[in-house]
Order: structure tokens, then C-alpha cells, then sequence
């Protein structure tokens, strides 16, 4: 003759709970009984039932919370719960969430016995010997507390990593995931890849910042080529060594956009791996976002053909160099360029040899200039260059430097044919009172000045001269 499987029933209403633990009995099981949803997880920790029936609303803990706190412990991972409340969607929902084995609404007795015999059929319980020993000594309180803190800390840590999709670019968001890194964990140094575009960033002590590198690279096996972001600070330990680093990827949906790790120090906890799989779970979608912005604000300051600033971009920036060469008195130079006879290089090779010569250009003007300097097309063939604290002097040897250096690039069609480049140079440097307009407008007089003069020379335009007392009058 089988034992009677023995229940848990915990339901806040007395009335109510006493009539369904009769019904209960009457199908042939044996029922415990508690209105109290902590009081029912300490008897299930310390006796486990051959399943749960719970309020999903309940004092002292939900019957969500019940379900994770009883899913997590050895002795009782294997109970089935079943949840009863309204015959709503929404508590259906969190039931299904929270790893219910069943949501059944209120007053359906028959749905409810049903969802019970097939829970015990599905769920036989293992030897009682093992249970009891997995529980033995066990403060089954203190438990339900850690696993309500533990559940605490993930959802701040996800909320945290989620907050993250309004940091508007990659370089930022791993700047805002290491200072808030820093504060739940202690480590050698972490490490976010995106993957499209690919770009590594790395958060690490400036004393370990070789090693930091080479370890994170290799985590990701990645080349020393990879396009990087380093965030250095004391908020990373500067520990030699260490364990090997702890790893996940980011997901999007079902499609892998990346990867976080994490560097433990010389003792690995097991709280290292619960934050990195926490982190990673929840980056995806911030990733994503930082990334379209991102996207989506080069596209609008960016000329799609030579990856250079477009006019509207240079514009703006050159305007804060106008404001800063006013306020400190510093010097200011801009070069208009036009690369010569490019209409017949368009008729003769065709648009494509067009395109390609005017990425060349643009490449070989972001290899030619300093950081600091701007570099934009200006339009068709014409390219702006803006040179900050440079002077007339300055600004015409940086005009002859990059002439030379077009004149002898060796630029190939897409037969492989060389295509002779050279162009036409217009200087002018800013004087006070200008307008960023006006010195524009000269360094173009001056380019078409070198057009007109025979083509690939640089011509400088002379400053206007200051009106006199009497003019101005």
C-alpha cells in the first residue's frame, strides 16, 4: 500500500484553506497546512512535501518569491509549486516567471487536481535520506533572507546595466558600466566587446594596463589591432596575477553582439561569476542602443564617401576653435583645397575612378594632419582643412607638405591604372572681428588664385588690413 503523498497547503484565509484541505483529503493525500508564505518555505526547507500549493499573494513573502526561494535549494529543487490567484493574465504571467509548475485561478477544483497529480507524477521525489541530509542544521530563515537579498541584487544590477542604453555611445557606456562595476565588485580589470563595429573597451589599473591588455585580448581572441577604449583609475586593483578571467557573451535576441569578462583577484568568488552572467544577461539591449545612437550621429556629421566631417559638422566645429582663438588669443588657419582638372578624371574614367580619388584624399588628409586639426569635404572635389594655434607661416608649410604628398600618392583606378592627382591650396588665417564666414571666403579667393596661377601650388591670402578711425566714421 503507497503512503499518502503529502502536501503543503498555505493560503492566508482560514476559512477558505480549511475547506480545500479537506477536499485534499478526501482525494487521498495527507495536507500541512500554514497561512504564511516564510513559515511555509521554513517547513518545505525542512520537510520537503511532494508539492507546494500556495497563494500567489501571501504575507511575508509572494508565492513568486516562494518559488524561486524553493527552486534554489538543493532539497527542495525539485517540488512542483502551484500557484492560485484571480484568473487574471498579468498573475498568470508572473507565475510562469517565477517557475510556477502551475497557475490555476481560484474555484477551479477540478483544473486544480488535474495540475496536482501531474506535478507529483512528474516530479517524484528522490531518497529521503539525501533531502534530509542537504537540510540537516540548516537556519532555513537566515536562507529565505540571503536568497530575498540575492534576488535584490540582481535586479538592481540589472536595472543599473539597462540604465545604460542612454549613455549614447560605446566608448561611454564602458566608461559607466566601470564606475558602477567598481562599487559591487573588486577585480584586475573588465572588458566590453562589441562586435559590429568592432571595438574592445577595457577598465584597468594604469600600473597593470600591459598586462590588462594582453590578458583581455586574449580572453576575446582578438588582435592587437583592435580598435580600443581604456579607462584607467585606482578603482581597479593593480594585483600581478590572478585567476583566469570570467567570461559571457551578450546577446541581442538570439544573435551574439558582444561579450563581457571580468578579471577576479587572487581569490575567485562565486559572487564573480553570478555578476558577470548578470551583467552580460542585461547588456544586450543597452549595447544595442549606445550603438544605433552612435551609428546615427556619424551618419548625420559624416561625408558617407571619404568618412571625413561633412559641411554642416565642420561648420559647428569650427565655430567653437573661432570662439576659443577669440577668448585666448590664439591663432587660427584654414586651407581650402581643390583637387585640379577632377571633372575630366570623372569623363575620362568614369564616376567610380572619381569616387575612389576623393576617398584617397580624404584618407591621405587624416594621415597627413595633427589630432587637434579639422578635416572635412566641403563639397564635390573641395576639402577644408582648420588648423587651431597655427600661424600664417605654419599654415603655409602645412599647405605645401600635404601638396607634395598628393602630388606624388600614387592613386589607381580600378584597372590598376595610376591617375596623376594634384590640387590647389588656398590659406588664410583668422583675424579678430572676423567672421568664420569671411575668413572662408578668402582662403576660397586665395584657392582659385592657385587655380588661376597654373594649379597644385599653394597661395596664402593676406589678412585685411585694419580700417582706420577715419573709415570707420
Amino acid at each position: 500500500m503507497h503512503a499518502s503523498p503529502r502536501l503543503l497547503l498555505i493560503d492566508p484565509a482560514e476559512a477558505a484553506r480549511g475547506v480545500l484541505a479537506e477536499r485534499l483529503e478526501l482525494q487521498g493525500f495527507k495536507v500541512v497546512q500554514c497561512s504564511d508564505g516564510a513559515e511555509g518555505a521554513v517547513l518545505a526547507l525542512e520537510d520537503p512535501p511532494a508539492a507546494v500549493i500556495a497563494d500567489l499573494t501571501m504575507p511575508s513573502i509572494s508565492g513568486a518569491q516562494l518559488c524561486r526561494l524553493l527552486g534554489s535549494e538543493i532539497g527542495t529543487s525539485n517540488v512542483p509549486v502551484i500557484l492560485r490567484g484571480d484568473d487574471a493574465g498579468r498573475d498568470r504571467f508572473w507565475a510562469e516567471q517565477s517557475g510556477a509548475f502551475a497557475y490555476v485561478p481560484k474555484g477551479r477544483m477540478g483544473d486544480l487536481m488535474r495540475a496536482l497529480r501531474k506535478a507529483i507524477e512528474t516530479h517524484k521525489s528522490d531518497s529521503d535520506f539525501f533531502v534530509l541530509s542537504s537540510t540537516q542544521g540548516l537556519d532555513v530563515r537566515e536562507r529565505i533572507a540571503q536568497h530575498l537579498d540575492a534576488a535584490l541584487f540582481d535586479s538592481v544590477i540589472a536595472a543599473e546595466v539597462r540604465s545604460l542604453g542612454a549613455s549614447e555611445s560605446f566608448d561611454r557606456l564602458t566608461d559607466l558600466l566601470s564606475q558602477f562595476a567598481s562599487q559591487v565588485a573588486s577585480y584586475r580589470w573588465i572588458a566590453v566587446l562589441r562586435r559590429d563595429p568592432l571595438r574592445l573597451g577595457i577598465h584597468t589599473n594604469p600600473a597593470t594596463r600591459a598586462q590588462a591588455l594582453s590578458e583581455a585580448l586574449a580572453a576575446f581572441s582578438l588582435g592587437p589591432d583592435t580598435p580600443l577604449v581604456v579607462i584607467e583609475d585606482d578603482d581597479a586593483i593593480a594585483d600581478a596575477a590572478g585567476p583566469e578571467a570570467v567570461q559571457e557573451a551578450v546577446l541581442f535576441g538570439q544573435q551574439a553582439i558582444g561579450g563581457f569578462a571580468l578579471a577576479p583577484r587572487a581569490d575567485e568568488t562565486k559572487s564573480d561569476r553570478v555578476l558577470v552572467a548578470t551583467i552580460a544577461r542585461e547588456l544586450g539591449g543597452a549595447l544595442r542602443m549606445a550603438t544605433l545612437v552612435e551609428e546615427s550621429r556619424f551618419m548625420a556629421t559624416t561625408d558617407a564617401l571619404t568618412g571625413l566631417l561633412n559641411r554642416r559638422s565642420l561648420l559647428e566645429s569650427t565655430l567653437r576653435e573661432v570662439a576659443r582663438t577669440k577668448r585666448y588669443g590664439d591663432q587660427l588657419a584654414v586651407i581650402l583645397l581643390d583637387v585640379d582638372h577632377f571633372k575630366q578624371i570623372n569623363d575620362r574614367r568614369g564616376h567610380a575612378a572619381g569616387d575612389l580619388v576623393l576617398t584617397a584624399v580624404g584618407n591621405l588628409l587624416n594621415r597627413a594632419l595633427r589630432t587637434c586639426d579639422i578635416v572635412a569635404r566641403w563639397g564635390g572635389e573641395e576639402f577644408v582643412l582648420v588648423l587651431p594655434s597655427t600661424t600664417p607661416e605654419a599654415a603655409q608649410l602645412a599647405a605645401e607638405r600635404v601638396r607634395a604628398l598628393l602630388a606624388g600618392a600614387e592613386i589607381k583606378d580600378g584597372k590598376g591604372d595610376l591617375i596623376p592627382v594634384t590640387a590647389s591650396f588656398g590659406v588664410a588665417n583668422y583675424q579678430a572681428d572676423e567672421t568664420l564666414e569671411q575668413v572662408i571666403d578668402r582662403a576660397d579667393s586665395a584657392m582659385y588664385r592657385a587655380k588661376s596661377a597654373g594649379r597644385n601650388r599653394v597661395v596664402c591670402d593676406e589678412a585685411p588690413a585694419p580700417r582706420s578711425a577715419s573709415a570707420a566714421q
